[in-house]
């Protein structure tokens, strides 16, 4: 019978982890005698796809007792961080940005999975090579999510054709005229989050730039569109967002934006809360804007891997579950409730869109299948710390305390002298 208790809270967890991780190494056993499992995962009421998982690897592994270690999304990269660096001995850690298992994984805090990654049938799994370090590979991607326009079907109902394939000017355009009202009543055309990828990986996808590669001129069509939506009111001030730190699903669910640029993982959280009764928002996808018309689709995204803690107390198990949830079975779980596996094939794709709410129409179709999914941010040693200071001058950016040019600059300014 499954623990009452099923998620350990960030605090409890690492008091409760920093003294085991001096204790015994014999592998931890329920009162029952079953394997437990620890899994480092965030924001688990409001993240489905992490009791999925569980619940289908556990109905398949009844001998392992599953048990997360939730840690909430915005400190998740700073908890791990610390709780490695302390000898935490959580068997599995999910990896929810590259730049962290890049840096994880050079420190030698990652166990190898390169021989279970050998096995693999590569032609099937998207964003595998994202986690290739020098030949070998320390993490196995589950999700392989990527960004698209989702929109609300009912603000867009006479504008719909028009999102089929649009270009930067002409989104800024329809995002200005589907604005309406002021005040508490307005509608924003569109909603821009305040990560900085929703400009920088968009501009480096669709450009060709080199995040990592110390010259930002290719941000400035991509800031000047977001600027100029923010100026004209068709998308909410980024001072605004983030002072009053505004929840991008709410925008679209509560019709206060008509188009919010997102990842797809966001569509399992909007088929959980219809399903709940939270929400009752028509949505539907769209690809992303592109810089010109007639070409290809190009978007960016990013893998989420599982990996194996260096000093897990039950590494076999943790190996099981990382390779059991990356590949066929656990895809199937999750595609089912909206989430986009790494593994593919045609019966999940299948069972993606027959998942109870997905919008299946021939447009949401199309934004689940673009021709380039660039990977948000290089995988790299330096990925860190670039993404530090990219962030922190975005925000100047954004805020209008710096203008395009000199935040730019000053971006590889300080790439220059501080990373490379």
């Amino acid at each position: 019978m499954k623990s009452p208790i099923r998620a350990i809270t960030a605090v409890a967890a690492l008091s409760v982890l920093a003294v085991g991780c001096g204790g015994s190494d014999e592998p931890a056993k329920t009162a029952d005698g079953r394997t437990v499992l620890k899994i480092a995962l965030w924001n688990y009421a409001s993240t489905p796809e992490f009791k999925a998982l569980i619940d289908g690897f556990e109905a398949e592994n009844p001998d392992i007792d599953v048990q997360p270690v939730d840690i909430l999304a915005d400190d998740y990269s700073e908890k791990v961080t610390t709780m490695l660096a302390g000898g935490d001995s959580t068997d599995v850690l999910t990896m929810k940005e590259p730049t962290d298992y890049a840096r994880y994984a050079t420190r030698g805090q990652l166990q190898s999975l390169g021989s279970e990654a050998g096995k693999l049938d590569k032609a099937k799994y998207s964003g595998l090579d994202a986690f290739d370090v020098d030949g070998d590979y320390f993490g196995l991607p589950y999700r392989q999510d990527f960004w698209v326009l989702f929109y609300n079907k009912e603000l867009l109902k006479k504008n719909a054709a028009d999102l089929s394939d649009l270009t930067w000017p002409e989104y800024a355009a329809l995002a200005k005229g589907l604005t309406k009202g002021s005040g508490d009543s307005k509608v924003y055309g569109t909603y821009h989050h305040t990560w900085r990828s929703v400009v920088q990986a968009t501009a480096a996808a669709q450009t060709g730039g080199d995040l990592l590669g110390g010259d930002y001129s290719f941000f400035k069509d991509q800031y000047t569109t977001a600027l100029d939506l923010q100026k004209s009111g068709a998308a909410m001030p980024f001072s605004t967002s983030k002072s009053q730190q505004i929840e991008y699903n709410s925008m679209l669910t509560t019709g206060k934006a008509a188009m919010v640029p997102m990842g797809t993982w966001w569509a399992a959280r909007l088929l959980q809360e219809k399903a709940e009764g939270k929400n009752d928002v028509d949505w539907g996808m769209a690809p992303m804007p592109q810089p010109a018309a007639g070409g290809k689709t190009v978007t960016f995204g990013s893998p989420t891997a599982l990996a194996v803690n260096k000093k897990a107390r039950n590494s076999e198990a943790a190996r099981k579950f990382v390779v059991w949830a990356s590949g066929p079975k656990g895809a199937a779980v999750i595609a089912k409730i909206g989430v986009v596996p790494a593994y593919s094939d045609d019966t999940v794709m299948k069972d993606y869109f027959g998942a109870a709410g997905m919008p299946d129409d021939a447009l949401s179709k199309r934004a689940m299948n673009p021709d380039t999914v660039k990977l948000e941010m290089p995988i790299s040693g330096k990925s860190s710390d670039i993404d530090q200071i990219l962030t922190e001058q975005h925000e100047l950016i954004m805020s209008g305390e710096k203008s395009v040019s000199e935040g730019t600059q000053e971006m590889a300014s300080r790439v220059k002298s501080e990373v490379e």
